[in-house]
């Protein structure tokens, strides 16, 4: 297996020269004072190099230990981008098992379409690499559930690239400390500053069949998604639009805007028992499309709405963003918010302060499971079931009925086959 330039392991089998010898090596090997040892780097693979991924692509410098150690692609165009920017001793793959197969990387970085998220982060966490994974999570529910056990079972650290929980930690502390009362409601769409790109991510549903270019692995692509025959417009951006592969907008921001929301109303081990949907029926089998308007409920009566401001949406005047019987807040154009009383968040000192916030390499150093600035695999699992349940009531044209401890849809055969959905062979969670 590749594995060129001077890795930790590398550095370590120097210091065993035998009596005498004489190892002369670069500075930064050393480490010291303004320095990087090797040993302090986080050895990174990336696999999924197009759009998004090249933003989970590190620089190798020369003076430093590298960092990007290997990259992964099955478009060959993708991964020459990514092996430029990287820069030696990164190496370039096409299959991502054979960069999980390497001993000397510590993470994994997930930037493939969602239809591979899963697999690759399971496989990731067998392999005893720990994952930062793209949004959205998954492509469906079952798939959640798989990762959540795998990161336990490996005693992995698992988040995700959500916008991230920082800066709600304000709200989060607002609703803990019982300021709004209960039953809350959120409200997530254009006029709360929270856009879905429904229309931008909406699939054809008239593909003819192409050639597949020569720098593509199109059956490596697909994976476990099902036989179709190639267009362009179904991969490297385009497959968001595809149910095979995706959810449409709705998940592909859905889970930047509801996975926060979802900290912030202390649902983080919990999921709702009803989502319906307002959207232009029958859906295409193969093409995400337009909705309206979708609410989820929770047991306790939470509710959170999402308007998408690009089909058949009701005014909804000025809404709050979340509000309760004691009070309401609301976001302001710059996203900032105010609150109505006005004092609202002048009694926020008496309330207790949430848990401080661990990021993704602070938690891989330490091994810590605190609450992340980004959400674990449980809590992302938890708030893009909320998403994939609006697709099947989407796809449905139905009422959805859910348990979030079975985490099965209640009383519906068909919409539960949406919830595990088969894999192609030789896949399999």
């Amino acid at each position: 297996m590749p594995d060129k330039g001077i890795t930790r392991r590398r550095f370590l089998g120097a210091t065993a020269l035998g009596a005498g010898a004489l190892a002369i090596v670069p500075r930064h090997v050393l480490g010291g004072p303004g320095r990087t040892a090797p040993s302090d780097v986080l050895a990174r693979g990336t696999i999924g190099t197009g759009g998004q991924g090249m933003t989970h692509v590190l620089e190798n410098r020369e003076g430093r230990p590298p960092a990007q150690l290997a990259v992964c692609d099955v478009d060959a165009n993708h991964l020459a981008q990514a092996l430029k920017k990287a820069g030696p001793p990164c190496e370039g793959y096409g299959d991502f098992r054979r960069v999980l197969d390497r001993h000397d990387i510590d993470v994994i970085h997930v930037a493939t379409p969602p239809h591979w998220h899963a697999l690759i982060t399971i496989a990731a966490c067998r392999a005893g690499k720990d994952v930062f994974c793209e949004k959205p999570m998954t492509r469906f529910i079952r798939e959640g559930r798989a990762v959540a056990e795998a990161v336990n079972t490996y005693s992995r650290i698992c988040m995700h690239n959500t916008y991230g929980r920082g800066a709600w930690r304000k709200l989060r502390k607002l609703v803990a400390g019982g300021l709004l009362g209960a039953p809350l409601r959120a409200y997530l769409g254009p006029k709360t500053g929270f856009g879905f790109k429904v229309r931008g991510w909406s699939g054809r549903t008239h593909l003819e069949p192409q050639p597949v270019p020569p720098e593509l692995d199109y059956g490596l692509w697909l994976g476990p998604a099902p036989a179709k025959p190639y267009h362009p417009h179904r991969v490297h951006g385009g497959f968001r639009g595809y149910w095979d592969y995706d959810g449409g907008g709705l998940t592909d921001m859905g889970q930047h805007w509801i996975d926060p929301v979802q900290y912030v109303l202390g649902k983080d081990d919990t999921g709702p028992v009803e989502v319906e949907s307002i959207a232009p029926w029958p859906a295409h089998p193969d093409a995400c499309g337009l909705w309206g308007r979708i609410a989820i409920k929770y047991a306790d009566g939470t509710t959170i709405v999402l308007e998408s401001g690009e089909w058949g949406a009701e005014d909804p005047g000025e809404p709050a963003f979340i509000e309760g019987p004691k009070g309401k807040v609301f976001r302001n154009s710059r996203g900032g918010c105010t609150a109505d009383p006005p004092d609202l968040f002048d009694r926020l000192a008496a309330c207790p302060e949430p848990p401080d916030l661990i990021g993704f390499e602070a938690a891989v150093r330490t091994r810590s499971r605190a609450p992340g600035d980004k959400p674990s695999a449980e809590e992302a699992h938890r708030s893009v079931t909320l998403l994939h349940l609006a697709n099947i009531s989407i796809r449905t044209g139905r009422r959805i009925k859910w348990d979030p401890v079975a985490e099965q849809i209640i009383g519906d055969e068909e919409a539960n086959r949406l919830v595990d959905v088969p894999m192609r062979a030789p896949w399999r969670l």
